[in-house]
């Protein structure tokens, strides 16, 4: 048996209960994570809520948790180029997270940079992976572009501020007042202070925007997009009839595991080039009081539970 956090019906924190379940059993393809720390994100708040549309109540009871590191215990008969007591990390299905233990399909892992602690490296693949597929895949950013990152502070917009510089663009994302120093951290050439500052007077003729926020910045966002300019939502769809959208284009999606880009982002942790912020952290038992801060505070970085 292990401990675990799970639902078995959508609502406020009241809904999360720590319970004994039964450790999982690595398929062959698999192998059994001993979880040292998980991280936490605003998908998971939205799953306990039951907004997220992947997750229906025919999937409850649900172990809540998408971002796992630890160590390797048991592998699946198939398994090649992993072995017990290796250091990996992984984001996984809508199932698993918040638990002693997780079982992770082989091509979803990787393994965690030597230096890295495990409060570290449960801070890094759900929100890497986000931020890299919309940098790199979905808006095809190149050396010399300019890009607008809504929201650069969180959990994928300060990787995304930081995947942005490595690819050698010119980066400029929006934060509160509070948090612009913050962003000055991160690196980017001009920090946007959304409650003093509209962001589409200051960037014009834009390759790309990053929507990490939705709404009308999502509409307004548009208007800084030069002709065949890239809008890349997390949260919906962009809006292709708005008036200020011709010639360009919009695009949402939701981010996969991917075991091979993991180890990229490894690499760039491994060489500095990018470094991972943890807000806060918490114990495993105290997920309803981390998902609290996800849900109404402005986060720099990410928060993570140390199991």
């Amino acid at each position: 048996m292990m401990k675990a956090i799970v639902i078995d019906r959508f609502g406020g924190p009241e809904v999360m209960k720590v319970s004994d379940i039964s450790k999982p059993e690595p398929k062959d393809d698999e192998v059994l994570v001993k979880n040292m720390a998980v991280g936490v994100n605003p998908v998971d708040f939205k799953i306990r809520e039951g907004q997220y549309p992947e997750v229906k109540e025919d999937k409850l009871p649900l172990t809540m948790g998408r971002e796992v590191a630890g160590v390797i215990e048991a592998i699946g008969k198939d398994v090649t180029g992993f072995k017990e007591g290796d250091r990996v990390f992984a984001m996984i299905g809508a199932d698993g997270g918040y638990a002693e233990y997780s079982r992770v399909p082989t091509v979803h892992l990787a393994l965690v940079p030597f230096f890295m602690d495990w409060t570290h490296a449960a801070g890094v693949p759900l929100a890497a992976h986000t931020a890299w597929q919309a940098l790199v895949e979905y808006g095809q950013l190149e050396q010399g572009q300019k890009v607008l990152i809504h929201g650069g502070t969180g959990g994928v917009g300060h990787f995304a501020v930081q995947f942005a510089r490595v690819k050698g663009a010119e980066v400029y994302a929006t934060a509160s007042t509070e948090s612009l120093k913050f962003l000055q951290e991160l690196g980017v050439d001009r920090a946007i202070d959304y409650k003093k500052e509209k962001f589409e007077e200051i960037c014009k003729d834009f390759d790309l925007v990053i929507d990490l926020i939705g709404g009308e910045t999502q509409a307004r966002s548009w208007r800084v997009l030069g002709e065949g300019g890239r809008l890349v939502s997390t949260l919906e769809m962009p809006d292709a009839g708005h008036p200020e959208a011709a010639g360009k284009t919009g695009s949402r999606f939701t981010a996969r595991p991917d075991g091979l880009q993991l180890a990229e982002i490894a690499g760039l942790l491994e060489a500095g080039q990018v470094r991972v912020f943890i807000e806060q952290t918490f114990d495993l038992d105290q997920a309803a009081k981390a998902l609290d801060v996800i849900a109404n505070q402005h986060v720099h970085g990410k928060v993570v539970l140390l199991v």
